[in-house]
């Protein structure tokens, strides 16, 4: 396959999750989205490395997987934590970190 298939689909998944993390309301889907982006950003690490034969891409890859499911930990607890509080999940609903 060419690098321009991957790239191509890198793209269409990155605009599908900004275009998620900007038009949705619950949380959850935000989250979902983010993790859309950090798999299209994956892709395009493994694919340009694959192309230069170098492991870097991969390993790359790799850290950012497990940064993304620190960051669904944390970000499930907060949406946990906010149910309990608010009773939504919804992001226009919650204002609690207003100073």
């Amino acid at each position: 396959m060419l690098l321009n298939q991957f790239l191509l689909l890198a793209a269409i998944l990155f605009c599908i999750g900004v275009y998620g993390v900007i038009a949705r309301r619950n949380a959850v889907m935000v989250l979902m989205s983010v993790e859309l982006i950090l798999n299209a950003v994956n892709i395009n690490l493994v694919a340009f490395g694959q192309l230069h034969d170098v492991t870097f891409g991969h390993v790359f890859a790799l850290f950012v997987i497990a940064v993304a499911a620190a960051e669904v930990g944390v970000g499930l607890a907060l949406v946990i934590m906010i149910y309990r509080n608010k009773r939504s999940v919804d992001l226009d609903q919650v204002d609690l970190m207003k100073g």
